[in-house]
């Protein structure tokens, strides 16, 4: 296919383009042909009309082929001269007989339409007058919608793309101005200091908005995605039937194998599959793909939903494959009696053989193939009544041996297997592969749009021809980039060697990025769509840098949740000139600057804990923490201290600090406030955490997997440290009690937040809380264990490589 490269150059196609396409073997030949129907194959054309005669190749469909020479006349004459009126001569003709009919080709393709400027103003104008209270309402958060809604307006059906969008976004920018803090979901308004209630009369905390998530779909290509039955039917009344049961709504599905639990990138699955049926007011099922009993556990199906809910969705129906067993074997019957199916004794080895092998060879039939239907139906009823063994015979769908795609190499459909089931037990020993389930399911479910990975789109032919071969309702299928982050582990089998070689504690450890493992180590639900949201749904596939998920885990943190003070490595603070028995109580506030999030009190005493890091016995002028002589400021204490004394053990390590308390006369104000503890034991503080866990990336390099020696070389042994003897101000208690009236307090990895100056944590499951005594915080609190979810800043030192 080499002579090919330089033809397809002459029409546009970079060298690169060229040498893909070439290799292409189903494009290829079609686009070949289109060059030659349109005479250039020689002289070649200009790139923008190369791009069309490109995109007529790539995605003309089989009803549209007939009529292919007459779209190409028509690209050629200048009739067509956008990718979008190709698109529509491509849906004209499919419905159409020839000859066809110029003059209503040209009305539905908008040939000769010209839409001038002034026209594109007046009708975006019309439509943002008839939508005025929404646009100012929710400002620029509906631009991508509006964008999307006034190309589908009849007037800018032929307008010019780049054109409408100007002119939108210069009339967005008239009626509302710049962008300003308004238009940034995850900020708030700064409250005018005369609206702020007295701490006494404490204001409920406003709850962040739940992100929206809904302009990501009226962007990019899935902004072009079919509306509900115009998707083309082998039978008609097959539509008809679709629509009268959905009612023409959008239905989508996530179907999860219950043979793991869900990760980082299943998020995204999540969110666009619910959130396309959000934003078009329609429904989605969970829709659990348990066809393969020998992996599948209860506790993944509970884990499933419960994370599916924990981010914010709720599913229409929670449906199973296993459901549809009768009407799948049904079908496959179905399919054998069409002459469309067989069933092979081949081995593993010798399918592999036949599709090519290692080398990728030439394909061969299996003398399996030509077995005579009645033949083919008998085996099948023996397999279904465990008269073979595991592995000893397949049913396999007869396909196209000669078509490009892997996907039509005659795909297995059934297997048997003698394991029960866990819903059906040992009804079933013969169980249906997912390349036969998927698409029927979604058929039986009226699925409108199969929304998967990318990995799927060769997939999407054999999909297509299933349903048709059985002449079911036939869905969309439609591809998207899926969600990979530095540094992890996505495959199941990896996961599941690093829990079983215990390399980490389960598939809910706080370094690994199961979703399980990140809400452990509290990363909020809203962070995590609010993330989705950000990198929006393309077709590429995406690798983002760990760095920009904790960023974003960071930022919504901060605006959060309250404030506490912790002390990692306490050292003893006296302060020579306060009394023993002094004790004063210093006012804190949750958040700085949000009195409506409340305040709690701590008590100041002579005696106190501050943070080794703190304290250097040998000052420097760039160093501005306490050192000997030198005075440092106290968060929330109104004067500072200044160190006279250091005292230390027999082995020389610093065990107490002395200090006077400047309360007397003037003071300097101090460049620099450190965190502290203060020591009350009748009153409770400090409080005493057992562990902190500190964790760091649980791999060294972005991509584990290039490790030499594989991942589990690539392991960092000092992925977690754990902190006992860290101290916190009681504080603490009012702030969990406050969460357990809130929350009920089961999920306790949503009690969050900030140590000051030190990074972001939340409580641990191995937390001990008392639920029966809610109403004594103290006395229900027993080991007490926190997780660190994010540093305080990025740290650059933790950059992967």
């Amino acid at each position: 296919m080499d002579d090919l490269v330089p033809i397809f150059v002459k029409i546009g196609l970079s060298e690169q383009k060229a040498k893909d396409t070439a290799k292409n073997k189903k494009l290829a030949p079609n686009l070949e042909a289109v060059i030659d129907e349109a005479k250039v194959r020689d002289a070649g054309c200009d790139k923008d009309t190369g791009n069309l005669l490109y995109q007529l190749a790539s995605t003309i469909s089989k009803d549209a082929l007939p009529h292919r020479a007459f779209l190409v006349s028509k690209i050629m004459s200048g009739d067509l001269k956008t990718a979008d009126q190709v698109s529509a001569g491509i849906k004209y003709v499919e419905d159409v007989q020839a000859p066809i009919d110029d003059a209503a080709f040209n009305e539905a393709t908008g040939v000769g339409v010209t839409v001038t400027p002034e026209q594109i103003k007046s009708a975006v104008a019309e439509y943002i007058e008839s939508n005025k209270a929404n646009i100012v309402e929710n400002r620029y958060r509906v631009l991508g919608p509006s964008l999307a809604n006034t190309r589908k307006l009849a007037a800018l059906r032929w307008a010019d793309g780049v054109a409408v969008k100007n002119q939108v976004e210069a009339q967005f920018l008239e009626l509302l101005g710049p962008k300003d803090e308004r238009d940034a979901p995850q900020k708030k308004k700064k409250k005018e200091k005369k609206e702020a209630a007295p701490v006494e009369k404490k204001k409920k905390v406003e709850e962040d908005k739940p992100v929206n998530l809904s302009s990501m779909f009226f962007e990019g290509e899935i902004s072009k995605l079919h509306k509900p039955g115009g998707n083309k039917q082998i039978k008609p009344e097959l539509m008809e039937e679709h629509l009268k049961a959905t009612g023409g709504k959008v239905m989508t599905r996530f179907p999860p194998e219950p043979n793991g639990y869900l990760h980082i990138g299943h998020a995204k699955a999540i969110n666009v599959n619910f959130g396309y049926a959000k934003a078009h007011n329609g429904l989605t099922y969970l829709r659990y793909d348990d066809t393969n009993p020998e992996a599948e556990e209860e506790k993944y199906f509970t884990s499933i939903l419960d994370t599916v809910k924990w981010l914010g969705f709720e599913p229409f129906k929670i449906t199973y494959s296993s459901d549809y067993f009768q009407e799948l074997y049904e079908l496959a019957v179905k399919l054998i009696k069409k002459g469309l199916a067989y069933t092979c004794q081949c081995t593993g080895e010798e399918i592999h053989a036949h599709r090519g092998g290692d080398d990728g060879g030439a394909r061969t039939a299996c003398v399996h193939r030509d077995r005579p239907i009645e033949e083919t139906l008998e085996q099948f009823e023996k397999m279904k009544e465990g008269r073979y063994k595991e592995g000893e015979t397949t049913l396999r769908m007869k396909m196209d041996l000669e078509n490009g795609n892997p996907q039509f190499w005659d795909l297995i459909a059934y297997r048997v297997l003698y394991t029960p089931h866990h819903r059906t037990g040992s009804d079933w020993c013969i169980y249906p592969t997912y390349d036969f389930t998927h698409c029927l399911v979604d058929s039986f479910e009226n699925i409108t749009h199969s929304l998967c990975t990318t990995e799927f789109r060769q997939s999407r032919e054999s999909y297509y021809w299933l349903v048709d071969a059985v002449e079911v309702y036939k869905p969309v299928q439609w591809e998207y980039g899926r969600l990979n982050v530095t540094g992890t582990i996505m495959s199941k089998r990896k996961i599941l060697k690093l829990v079983t070689q215990n390399h980490v504690s389960g598939w809910d450890d706080p370094r690994m990025y199961t979703l399980v493992g990140i809400r452990r180590r509290g990363v909020p639900p809203e962070a995590i769509n609010s993330f989705v949201l950000e990198l929006g749904v393309t077709l590429a596939k995406s690798t983002i840098d760990v760095l920009r998920f904790d960023a974003k885990v960071r930022d919504y943190l901060d605006k959060t949740v309250p404030r506490t003070m912790v002390v990692m490595d306490p050292i003893k603070v006296t302060i020579e000139n306060l009394a023993d028995d002094y004790l004063e109580w210093v006012s804190v506030p949750n958040m700085p600057r949000k009195p409506e999030m409340g305040e709690y009190k701590i008590p100041f005493t002579n005696t106190l804990y501050i943070d080794s890091s703190d304290f250097r016995e040998i000052d420097s002028k760039d160093y501005y923490r306490l050192a000997p002589g030198k005075s440092v400021g106290l968060l929330h204490v109104p004067r500072p201290i200044r160190c006279v004394q250091v005292k230390k053990n027999d082995q020389g390590k610093i065990v107490e600090l002395v200090c006077r308390y400047e309360n007397e006369g003037e003071f300097k104000k101090p460049k620099t406030y450190i965190h502290w503890v203060g020591e009350a034991p009748t009153v409770g503080s400090p409080v005493k955490l057992d562990e902190v866990r500190l964790y760091e990336p649980l791999f060294h390099h972005a991509n584990p997997d290039d490790a030499e020696g594989g991942f589990l070389n690539d392991l960092n042994k000092d992925s977690l440290k754990i902190v006992k003897g860290a101290i916190a101000t009681v504080g603490i208690y009012d702030q969990i009690a406050d969460w357990i009236k809130k929350t009920g307090g089961k999920d306790k990895e949503s009690m969050r937040w900030q140590f000051v100056r030190t990074g972001y944590f939340c409580l641990d499951y191995d937390t001990e809380l008392d639920l029966s005594k809610k109403d004594n915080v103290k006395a229900a609190l027993g080991k007490i264990v926190v997780n660190r979810t994010v540093t305080l800043k990025e740290d650059a030192g933790k950059q992967l490589s």
